[in-house]
């Protein structure tokens, strides 16, 4: 069964608990609704089934064109931390200081998502 898609409203207004000046006190739920959101922009902007983005534990999603994948472990994989994600995903952190600091892990010919973030949200 897929998941409901969240209300853009809704989406952002995770994104501004996660990101405002009061992150600190934002709510297990809030970070959630986030990063799935900004995981649903991602999956928009560039749909497809070669590159598996993971931020456990909050959800997960497959991108971008080409070869599909349908059993194992993907040969595209990107697994980050639910902070790091919405780092990227918003534009506070670019994927080449993530990458080099060790909070991205990525994996596969495909699996460097610089071209598609930050996201528009």
């Amino acid at each position: 069964m897929a998941r409901s898609s969240i209300p853009t409203d809704e989406g952002r207004a995770a994104i501004a608990a996660v990101t405002g000046p009061d992150a600190a006190a934002a709510t297990r739920p809030q970070r959630a609704t986030a990063v799935r959101y900004l995981l649903q922009l991602l999956a928009e902007k560039a749909p497809g089934h070669t590159v598996e983005v993971r931020v456990p534990p909050f959800g997960a999603v497959q991108v971008i064109e080409g070869p599909r994948h349908t059993r194992g472990t993907p040969p595209n994989v990107v697994e980050t931390d639910p902070d790091t994600w919405v780092a990227l995903a918003t534009g506070a952190e670019h994927w080449a200081d993530a990458a080099a600091a060790g909070r991205i892990l990525a994996s596969g010919t495909r699996a460097d998502l610089t071209a598609l973030l930050p996201l528009r949200f």
